[in-house]
């Protein structure tokens, strides 16, 4: 079974230039610590963000939420957002892929 998760949101416009350094800081640490089966990649326009987490390996985001930069990420994230965050979470076997490990 493999982890798939999609979050989109909008940001207040004031708040969009900090989320989205905390964003980096989450990619930053997974650069370093490369965590084996996982993809992650954050899109924006203007203050809408979508963010897609793929793990190959296993039905779990450990690799992600488990991260002090994503829970710094993480906290106080209400604050920033305009929107509540749309959530689709799938645990599914994966049949086929191209990009992906």
């Amino acid at each position: 079974m493999q982890r798939i998760t999609l979050v989109r949101y909008t940001t207040k416009p004031e708040c969009a230039a900090e989320n989205e350094a905390l964003s980096r800081a989450v990619f930053a640490e997974l650069k370093q610590e490369k965590p084996k089966g996982v993809a992650y990649t954050l899109l924006r326009n203007g203050n809408d963000f979508v963010h897609l987490f793929v793990n190959t390996a296993d039905a779990d985001s450990a690799p992600l939420v488990d991260l002090p930069s994503f829970k710094a990420f993480s906290k106080d994230n209400a604050a920033r957002f305009a929107t509540t965050p749309e959530i689709l979470r799938l645990d599914v076997p994966m049949v086929d892929s191209y990009g992906l490990a």
